[in-house]
This record gives C-alpha cells, structure tokens and sequence, in this order.
C-alpha cells in the first residue's frame, strides 16, 4: 500500500510540473527583494557585535536537549513540521496529493532562497567568531536571510489556509523553527527575521495563483478524509 502511495505522490509531482500548475505558482519577478528587506548590519557594525552577542548567550543556554531539538529541526519536514502541531496521522504515505502540492511550492521556494542570498553574501556567525561553536554542520554559505525561517513561515501561511483551525498552532511552530536555528549558532537574530519576512511574503504571492487555490482545495479534501 505503501509503495502504491508513494508511486501515485511522484506521478502527481510529475502532472503538477507538466500540467495544472505549470511548474510554479509565482512568477520570477513577483518579488522585490531589496523592498522588502533592508540589508543585514555591516560586519564590523554594532549591530553586528549586539547579534554575536545574542547568538553566544544561545549557546551558552543550549543543553543536550535543546541542541537535540536543534538538530531534529535543522533536518525538517513538511511533515515532521505539521505532525507537531495536528499529530502524527498528517502522513506522507496517507496525502500523496498534499505531499505533491508541498513539493511543488518547494520548487518555488529553492530559487527564492538562493537569489535573496546572493544579494546580501553575509558570512555566518562562527567565522566572524571563533567562540561560536555551531551543533550542526554548516558550511559558507550566505546568512542572509535564513532558509529555514522563510521555509517555515511559507509552511505556516499556507498550512492556516489548508487547516484553519490549527493557525495559531502553526505559526507557533514556525517561531519554534527560528529559535531552535538561534540555538545552532548558525545564524544571526536578523537572518531569522529577515527569512520570516520574505516567507511571508512569498506565500502571500503564491495564494494570488488560481493553481494553488485549486491544488489547495484538493488537498484540504484529501486532509478532511484521513482518519485521526
């Protein structure tokens, strides 16, 4: 059953990219990112010292427990994110048409990382300070803005519209996402805001697509028909 599940979740991806929602469900130049962000503190600014300051007080609060959590979050899943706040029948195997939907706004969402990051090329916290000792790998990739806090809150716009009832819930996880990410050392305070601020963004974009209102009024009637 299972394998039937996920053979039915890829051929849905594949009518996704192909058919109703033409590959993506915004445009490439729907947003402006230089408007809607301001650029992240110079290096040897203030600001900048202020944040190192916050991301050493993290560390120094982070247990094993919460460098645990750190790490469940740094490897997240639509699913792992949702089953958190509704419980663990929010299944890949039980939604193909849901994980279809998802994978395809992650096909927006990759290029709108990359091209936010490339604007603003801000070094991560452990090489501007040899103190800051992260507890996930990382590598040198932009700061600015953080993947993860757009990723998130793009998950929690569009999860209220599939699950009203559950909005505050999820919008609680996501802030749950940006404070675990404080707990790695990896980024600044401002890369999390800054990510959240264009998840937001971006998600209010995609919900103007007549495809992702159709996608979504699908997968909010393959939701309503899982058991709990």
């Amino acid at each position: 059953m299972r394998a039937r599940s996920l053979t039915f979740t890829l051929v849905a991806v594949l009518c996704i990219k192909t058919s109703a929602f033409a590959g993506h469900f915004i445009a490439d130049n729907a947003l402006d990112y230089r408007a809607l962000l301001t650029p992240p503190p110079a290096a040897d600014s203030l600001v900048t010292r202020a944040e190192l300051d916050v991301v050493l007080q993290f560390q120094d609060l982070r247990t094993p427990a919460l460098a645990k959590r750190a790490q469940e979050i740094e490897n997240e899943t639509l699913f792992s994110f949702t089953s958190d706040v509704v419980g663990l029948w929010f299944k890949q195997e039980s939604l193909p048409r849901t994980a279809a939907l998802f994978a395809a706004v992650r096909e927006d969402f990759i290029p709108v990382n990359r091209a936010s990051k490339a604007l603003w090329p801000r070094k991560r916290p452990p090489f501007a300070d040899p103190r800051v000792k992260p507890c996930v790998e990382y590598s040198d990739s932009g700061s600015y803005p953080s993947g993860h806090g757009i990723q998130s809150a793009l998950w929690a716009a569009l999860l209220s519209e599939l699950m009203p009832d559950h909005a505050a819930g999820f919008q609680a996880r996501a802030l749950e996402t940006r404070r675990m990410k404080l707990f790695t050392g990896v980024h600044y305070p401002s890369d999390l805001e800054a990510g959240r601020l264009l998840g937001e963004a971006l998600a209010r974009e995609m919900l103007k697509s007549p495809a992702l209102q159709t996608a979504l009024a699908a997968a909010r009637a393959e939701i309503a028909a899982v058991p709990r």
